[in-house]
């Protein structure tokens, strides 16, 4: 078995006998040594206090008082944060009922209450836990949109996503190699090396570099990237909330009956609600999207009985940038599942 993600934090995790992902002492420990909590020699005594008394016990009770002590601001605000997060931890059953919670509450509130980044982290922990043993590198660099956002290039209608902050990291350095080009003509600069382009050819060289997020891909209809794709998403209904689906990529939609749809991204939402009211797209609203897909439910009993056999549309898009930040909750909340 090929190792992958090894920083994601799965590892300091513990797995119940229903595949829960359970919190450790050693995963709230991981947070106290992150840049934003960690210690320098500014800290104060207070923050130092607190910090040794959450090494040694990470779910010990911490008083508002503690906190209000600090003397500098920021870096209260920064263990309020903490404190917010772990509390969503430890009350939740596991970290993917946690996950699920976050996003419950936030369709209530209008917005998360934590840093976005620990939200990736938690998708990319669950993912990287549905995919423990994986063997196919192209898999794996589709599974990143999960948690990390995406550079596109469109060129002769091949859909090219690169990292965003590899693509960015480097916009100053002309050496372009061909997909650097190909990343140019789409109003991308990239810098250094050459990012090569991963398919089932060379999929075996993402393990060793797995981290660093070098590698670009194609999730043209019709790649072997875009059903991997569609797989995944059935992969993560169906472990976060038990629905078995089907999905497949498509070229178009063509259903004078369309009843549901769902957008794996806040452009694809807007995108699709105006596709479904008849309204038309311009060429640049039609280019912005990438990729088209058909959800249909195994058990016509899981699906809510007004649309009980009709498929759910789904699409991926970028922004007016040239940016595509998929939102994988998007899946978890609004499918027609019927109620339990």
């Amino acid at each position: 078995m090929k190792p992958f993600w090894i920083h994601s934090g799965l590892a300091l995790l513990d797995v119940d006998e229903h595949g829960g992902l359970l919190i450790t002492d050693d995963f709230l420990r991981a947070y106290l040594r992150r840049p934003e909590l960690e210690l320098v020699d500014e800290s104060c005594d207070a923050e130092r206090a607190l910090h040794a008394a959450l090494l040694a016990d990470p779910r010990a009770a911490i008083a508002q008082a503690q906190i209000d002590a600090m003397l500098d601001a920021d870096v209260r605000e920064n263990w309020r944060l903490f404190l917010r997060l772990r509390a969503r931890l430890l009350t939740a059953t596991n970290l993917q009922a946690a996950y699920l919670q976050l996003f419950a509450d936030a369709q209530r509130d209008g917005r998360i209450d934590i840093p976005p980044l620990f939200a990736d982290q938690f998708a990319q922990i669950i993912m990287h836990h549905v995919l423990a043993g994986c063997e196919d590198g192209l898999m794996l660099r589709v599974a990143e949109l999960w948690f990390r956002e995406q550079r596109v290039s469109i060129d002769d209608a091949r859909v090219v996503l690169a990292d965003r902050d590899t693509v960015e990291g480097r916009v100053n350095d002309q050496g372009l190699g061909s997909i650097g080009r190909l990343l140019a003509q789409g109003n991308i600069r990239a810098r250094g090396v050459d990012l090569d382009v991963l398919d089932q050819s060379n999929a075996q060289q993402y393990f060793g570099r797995d981290e660093l997020h070098d590698f670009a891909f194609e999730i043209t209809y019709g790649r072997k990237s875009s059903q991997l794709f569609a797989d995944l998403l059935a992969r993560w209904i169906g472990h976060l909330i038990g629905v078995a689906v089907r999905v497949t990529p498509l070229a178009s939609i063509d259903d004078t009956r369309w009843r549901w749809h769902v957008g794996l991204d806040a452009q694809a939402s807007g995108l699709l609600d105006k596709l479904y009211r008849g309204d038309g797209l311009t060429p640049d609203e039609h280019r912005r999207i990438l990729l088209l897909l058909r959800l249909d439910f195994d058990k016509l009993s899981e699906q809510r009985h007004e649309v009980a056999g009709k498929p759910v549309y789904l699409a991926l898009a970028m922004d007016e940038e040239g940016v595509l930040r998929m939102k994988p909750q998007n899946l978890l909340f609004n499918l027609p599942v019927a109620q339990q």
